[in-house]
């Protein structure tokens, strides 16, 4: 079998810029699709659509738009695809120092320094923060360099003092670890995003990554705190629901293209998952759409 290799993402600041920004129209941001990682933390703002939040071990699905901040070194995967439907979609790629290694310890930074602890774990913002800090980050693309650096020191100053927000890997997603934790996590990580749709063997992906099946259970569950299969399962149930609410396929039918070959196991996972039954959370969707 093909081992996949992680992405290591190589992240060159815009000439005469302290930080990268660039906006996509629609899904242009393909090259995203992969689980990679990199030392600078991203900002990334999706304009509108709905599709997957893949951040460490944490799978959720978004609607109408997207704003998460992403620490350094956490593995991720794209948000937006030929089927997301969004507008647009803003990346900013910022070094946790693109102020200086001094310039952070000011008093009057303190809710920037906060919220770069919390951004270690990965952070979705709530709608209300989206809605205000949105048209801001927008116009940076038209504003000079410097215009854009204290666009980018007040909105993480914002974000900073947002209570609006969720941490993505609350219980701990330690990925701040030695280049080999990174290179196997994201080898599984790629793994899981291209074959969840497959029957999947734990001996097959502790192989891929030279470990004894027990091996691989007891690193994985220390890396990311849930069990292997319990992370495949809430990849298929998060891609289960973004097909409730997009097509009208059986429900038995999504559940099988979601990776499950038992229905009855597939409607009690997703209860326990959602806190409803799949025909309830379709309806509850549907009467949300009206």
């Amino acid at each position: 079998m093909k081992k996949i290799s992680p992405a290591l993402e190589i992240i060159t600041p815009t000439f005469g810029s302290s930080f990268t920004f660039a906006k996509y129209v629609e899904n242009e941001n393909c090259k995203a699709d992969l689980w990679h990682y990199h030392p600078e933390m991203e900002l990334v703002f999706v304009n509108g659509g709905s599709g997957k939040r893949q951040i460490g071990s944490h799978i959720s699905y978004y609607s109408d738009g997207d704003l998460v901040l992403i620490g350094s070194n956490l593995p991720h995967c794209g948000f937006t695809n030929e089927q997301t439907g969004n507008k647009n979609e803003i990346v900013i790629q910022l070094p946790a120092d693109f102020l200086g290694s001094d310039f952070l310890k000011v008093p009057e930074l303190k809710n920037i320094q906060q919220l770069f602890k919390r951004a270690k774990a990965g952070i979705a913002f709530g709608k209300e923060t989206i809605k205000r800090i949105a048209p801001i980050i927008d116009e940076m693309g038209n504003r000079s360099y410097f215009d854009r650096l204290l666009r980018m020191i007040r909105i993480l100053n914002d974000l900073g003092l947002s209570d609006e927000y969720t941490i993505l890997n609350a219980e701990g997603f330690a990925l701040e670890m030695q280049v080999q934790d990174n290179d196997r996590i994201n080898i599984v990580f790629n793994y899981v995003k291209d074959h969840f749709q497959e029957p999947i063997q734990l001996d097959t992906v502790s192989n891929m990554v030279s470990m004894t099946t027990p091996s691989f259970c007891r690193y994985f569950k220390k890396i990311t705190n849930k069990t292997f299969t319990n992370f495949v399962n809430d990849y298929r149930l998060v891609h289960a629901s973004k097909l409730l609410s997009e097509n009208t396929k059986s429900i038995t039918e999504i559940s099988y293209e979601s990776g499950f070959n038992n229905f009855s196991h597939f409607n009690k996972s997703f209860k326990a998952f959602t806190g409803k039954s799949a025909s309830q959370y379709r309806q509850e969707l549907k009467s949300f759409m009206e």
